[in-house]
């Protein structure tokens, strides 16, 4: 509750400093609504006796007091609704969301993308910036409607101190809503992860990119079947846990209800007895049918405030977060302006949360300045995670990586991150960006830089492409977003294009940057990688890391790794390696006959192939 209470304020000095004449008037709207309802009570009380005693101007008065303090409370609800349930959550909710974003983006690593336990408090932050303003502010309404409690009650006291009792009363449903809505947060956490499963599988379903697979194989219905129990696990959990709470929320009114009418009875004895006058009875009624109304107006409050904590965990979770890892962040360097000596790994390690196995291990080479670097071996070999072991999106669990012998640790990492560039094999895709802008974000400093992007196009063997594309560079993308369809290996000319519009990185990185791309458009675009690669290497020591299942492309690197089950085993010149006979020379051997294999048909495919070699 102490870390609520300490958002809540946050949020609402944010509030303050975004919207100062709104939040105002939303405070003077509560605070009019609890004087309204005690001038309600007053005036019906002394209509009453004034009316009794024949004092007939009074009594008019007073009736008028009533009706005008009625209509100022009725006024000041529906403006509240406008102001503050709609405006200010709607402004606050929009720079939240901004920042949430801004927050996950602004993470060094990639660890909270890859882990379900992550990714499930994500998705609930998915539109939950609204829900915790909203909270919040439901959170200030309570307090005014504790206040009028308060008010209620002191009236209450100020007639018979025994009418207190309905206070006691009041907390019955308060502590039920409290308990069924813990049961609620906690069932949504832990069905969080079935909840994301059926929604995936639902998207599965109706997207456009795996139709295909979905129709051919004719599978549509086990993704149906598997999603409907997805769905059922979630709901199914979600639905007992409601009624849980339904029931906890019955029983905790019964007890307030059956006290209410226990204390009107009382209330009626003492009336015939003379006890009471005719306006304290009706002041009493009155008092206690808003007793009754603003304690559940409170239950209503607490439970939106509670329903609140759904989002709250996961954004308290994802703040501390963002606080660890910029903790974890040692790098206060600048990135070096040229390599000279070169990057080196000793005894780099890593192990995936979750896994026993390290995905790499004791890993020791040294990459020249200037050198162009073929990473190679089969799938699951270690290739990729040294790529982003490289790129700083892990932290090495064991061993160092330097640059000219400054750890890459101490580098700061968005200094690290201006000073590469890289096209991953996970590419990235921008639907309803103009060709131009996917290519741009290569470089956003540049991306009006039409000079520069024309070279990155035509380095990835794009030009062609461009020429296809209906409006050119302009043509705007995905057909869900009223653009083109692109092939996979147009989209991967796209990333490498972009890949290319930073110039003078120190490392250039590019992992499986050409597997949905045919042998002759791959072998074309290696050799002007190879040249840009020469160039860049005279002007800044560019260390080029090239990971590649075909071997034939890779045979001119200057240096040629050879990955197995995490390990480095062998590393050396295509030359070098062929006449050691090991592993690469396997592989390499491997691929040659199952070229030597293609039809005639294929021929120029299979010649393009041979001829990188």
């Amino acid at each position: 509750m102490t870390r609520y209470l300490r958002l809540w304020a946050e949020l609402l000095k944010l509030s303050w400093q975004r919207e100062r004449r709104l939040t105002a008037l939303v405070f003077a709207l509560e605070a009019g609504s609890v004087v309204a309802n005690v001038v309600i009570a007053l005036s019906l009380r002394f209509a009453v006796d004034y009316l009794i005693d024949h004092r007939e101007p009074l009594a008019i008065g007073a009736a008028c007091g009533a009706a005008i303090a009625c209509a100022a409370a009725l006024v000041a609800n529906r403006l509240h609704g406008l102001v503050g349930l709609f405006l200010i959550v709607e402004k606050l909710g929009v720079v939240l969301d901004s920042r949430m974003m801004s927050d996950i983006a602004a993470l060094e690593g990639i660890e909270h993308l890859e882990r379900p336990e992550y990714l499930d408090r994500i998705s609930l932050l998915q539109g939950g910036a609204r829900r915790l303003v909203g909270g919040m502010w439901t959170a200030v309404r309570s307090v005014f409607t504790m206040l009028q409690v308060v008010l209620t009650l002191l009236l209450l006291g100020a007639v018979g101190p025994w009418l207190l009792l309905l206070l006691a009363l009041a907390v019955a449903p308060l502590l039920s809503d409290w308990a069924g809505r813990r049961i609620e947060t906690r069932t949504e956490t832990d069905t969080a992860d079935a909840f994301r499963l059926q929604r995936h599988l639902f998207e599965l379903a109706t997207e456009a990119g795996p139709a295909k697979d979905i129709q051919v194989a004719r599978v549509g219905g086990t993704v149906a079947n598997r999603q409907a129990e997805a769905w059922d696990r979630a709901t199914i959990g979600r639905f007992r846990a409601r009624v849980r709470a339904a029931g906890l929320r019955a029983l905790g009114w019964s007890v307030f209800a059956a006290g209410f009418v226990l204390v009107l009875g009382l209330l009626v004895r003492r009336a015939s007895t003379g006890a009471a006058t005719a306006g304290e009875v009706v002041m009493v009624v009155t008092l206690a049918i808003t007793l009754q109304q603003t304690v559940q107006t409170m239950v209503g409050q607490w439970t939106t405030t509670m329903s609140a904590g759904l989002f709250i965990e996961p954004y308290l979770w994802l703040r501390s977060y963002v606080t660890a890892d910029r903790r974890l962040r040692t790098g206060s360097e600048s990135a070096p302006d040229a390599l000279h000596e070169g990057i080196r790994l000793t005894g780099v390690g890593y192990t995936y949360p979750g896994t026993v196995s390290p995905a790499v291990k004791d890993i020791d080479v040294f990459m020249p300045a200037g050198a162009v670097v073929a990473l190679v071996g089969e799938h699951g070999s270690g290739k990729t995670t040294l790529v982003k072991l490289l790129s700083k999106f892990y932290r090495p669990q064991a061993g160092t990586i330097t640059l000219d012998g400054v750890d890459l640790a101490a580098v700061e990492t968005e200094a690290w991150r201006v000073r590469t560039s890289a096209a991953y094999q996970d590419f990235g895709r921008y639907p309803q960006s103009t060709f131009a802008e996917a290519v741009g974000l290569g470089d956003v400093a540049h991306i009006a830089d039409r000079r520069r992007r024309d070279e990155a196009i035509r380095a990835a063997d794009a030009t062609r492409l461009v020429e296809r594309l209906p409006d050119g560079i302009s043509t705007r993308l995905s057909p869900q977003y009223g653009g083109v369809e692109l092939s996979e290996g147009q989209w991967q000319k796209t990333a490498l294009a972009r890949a290319c519009m930073r110039t003078g990185p120190l490392l250039f990185m590019l992992d499986e940057p050409t597997a949905a791309l045919d042998a002759p458009s791959e072998h074309a675009i290696f050799e002007r990688y190879m040249a840009q690669a020469r160039r860049q290497a005279a002007l800044n020591g560019t260390v080029t890391l090239v990971v590649s299942h075909r071997l034939s492309t890779v045979a001119s690197a200057d240096l040629v790794l050879v990955l197995e089950r995490g390990r480095l085993v062998e590393q050396g010149t295509h030359e070098q390696l062929l006449a050691l006979g090991g592993r690469y020379s396997t592989l390499y051997a491997l691929q040659a006959r199952a070229y030597e294999a293609v039809p005639r048909s294929d021929a120029v495919s299979a010649e393009a192939e041979r001829s990188a070699t």
